[in-house]
């Protein structure tokens, strides 16, 4: 009923959408664009960073001084070039002439002193992330400001780039977009470049160069799609996949995007059946990620055990849990046993409460991993999201850079998830070591105590996904799940 209601909506609409997106000259309207999220995450993003919603909109109104195209390649941003110096503890950006939001010219004083703000809230999410190593953010003139490191971090630069990286005043950013509220959606238009028309009247924007945004939830997103009434769909997630498989949407249309992060429970629970440490390593093995596959209609979605999705910056490969290679037969033996054994010293199992968003594929996800539970002994409760005492909680991210460093940070103590004490105390020593050989050593022990306390129970990789009509040019599948709005255009016919 849900379903009908939403398409009758659309419907209704279709005839004024249709009508407003062709200009008196023949021009062919701005691509309209659905990203899966909520209003107040496209109104207030700094306060919601980490949604699709946000970052989108960020990243649209509020460049950072680099950001990702749509290969996943760093690319000019607010800073026209830069280079490295000194080992890679320094970068020197030279800062493209732009302007704010009321007309007045960016200075590298304000940009250093926007940075750092930005910087210090990212930390507060990331307390031992790469962005630890900066030192200090110097202007060194007008036009050029300095970061300063206090050890080389090769992949710095894609830090930067985040989304959540943007330089913003409170009443926006630089661009490449300026948005303008329109009855529930918002209005972008390319910000001039000063560079190019500079003392002469700016040319009349094609009507193909803007965009209409909107938020909203999947449902609606992929109605509005097949029904002609919006090129894009960003910001896919598991969550709406059994939607999509249902939809009727041409396969040619939707893009998965070849993401490399978290996806798992961590562990955030207390409590004597928690802290004991066979039951968290029972729990990640009574679970069948092989099943994932044939519940959601998405080829190639890769499982896993492991925490790491490959080498990358290890000095070895990636640590796998001590029942690697077991049969599901020997892993459930394996998990009940260690359920039985805590049972008969301990009383009743607790029912575990885990956390989950809302959505088709959510509640396909918790139907999984609570038979599989219950087969060992163990109940389980999903709850939302934001309950406070989740015992287990989902995390679904994205990596911001290619390095163990941000998945061991993800899942540091200051995260609030069941860590080891002993794999944080090896990452801060990491952060300060002086040569790389003595920090991806610090590292590779970080990763190995990580793997053996089992606070974070790996499933899978990450999903993202998206949908872009044939007419849409430019648009690609994306390693960092980034599409940027101003590296589309519309083809004519």
């Amino acid at each position: 009923m849900a379903a009908r209601n939403i398409m009758a909506s659309l419907l209704a609409l279709a005839a004024a959408t249709l009508l407003g997106s062709c200009s008196g000259d023949g021009q062919i309207g701005p691509v309209v664009v659905s990203v899966i999220g909520t209003d107040k995450e496209l109104a207030e993003p700094l306060k919601t960073v980490m949604a699709p919603a946000s970052k989108l909109i960020l990243e649209a109104t509020a460049q950072g001084l680099v950001s990702f195209d749509e290969a996943g390649q760093i690319v000019p941003a607010l800073a026209q070039r830069w280079i490295v110096e000194d080992g890679g503890r320094s970068y020197i950006f030279r800062l493209r002439r732009a302007r704010w939001t009321d007309g007045s010219h960016i200075t590298a004083t304000e940009v250093a002193r926007l940075l750092e703000s930005r910087i210090k809230a990212n930390l507060s999410l990331d307390p031992l992330g790469d962005l630890d190593v900066v030192q200090e953010v110097v202007p060194m003139t007008g036009e050029v400001i300095e970061i300063r490191l206090a050890a080389a971090r090769p992949y710095f630069l894609q830090m930067l780039a985040q989304p959540q990286m943007a330089i913003t005043r409170a009443e926006g950013g630089t661009g490449p977009y300026r948005k303008q509220a329109r009855p529930h959606a918002l209005f972008l238009r390319p910000v001039d470049d000063p560079l190019v028309h500079e003392g002469e009247e700016a040319p009349e924007v094609p009507a193909w160069q803007n965009r209409v945004l909107r938020a909203e939830s999947g449902a609606k997103a992929i109605s509005r799609f097949r029904l002609g009434l919006s090129q894009l769909v960003l910001g896919g997630r598991f969550t709406d996949l059994p939607l999509l498989s249902k939809s009727g949407v041409d396969n040619n249309a939707v893009h998965i995007d070849p993401v490399q992060g978290l996806f798992g429970l961590a562990i955030t629970g207390k409590g004597a059946f928690l802290n004991d440490d066979p039951i968290r390593d029972a729990i990640s093995a009574a679970i069948e990620r092989e099943r994932l596959t044939s519940y959601f209609d998405i080829g190639g979605w890769g499982v896993t055990d492991t925490l790491m999705p490959q080498q990358l910056d290890l000095p070895r490969a990636p640590t796998t849990p001590r029942w690697h290679g077991l049969s599901i037969d020997d892993r459930r033996a394996f998990a009940a046993n260690a359920v039985n054994q805590w049972r008969a010293a301990n009383g009743a199992v607790p029912i575990l409460r885990i956390a989950l968003p809302g959505g088709a594929g959510a509640r396909i996800l918790f139907g999984l991993i609570a038979s599989d539970l219950r087969r060992v002994g163990i109940p389980a409760r999903q709850v939302a999201l934001d309950d406070d005492d989740a015992d287990l909680r989902l995390i679904d991210e994205v990596a911001a850079y290619d390095s163990v460093a941000w998945y061991l940070g993800r899942l540091s103590c200051a995260r609030k998830v069941h860590c080891s004490e002993a794999a944080d105390a090896k990452l801060s020593e990491a952060a300060i070591a002086p040569t790389d050989d003595g920090r991806f050593a610090l590292l590779a022990d970080a990763e190995a105590l990580v793997v053996a306390h089992a606070g974070y129970i790996p499933l899978a990789a990450p999903v993202r996904w998206s949908l872009a009509a044939r007419l849409i040019n430019g648009f690609t599948s994306s390693p960092r799940a980034r599409h940027p709005l101003n590296h589309l255009f519309r083809a004519t016919n």
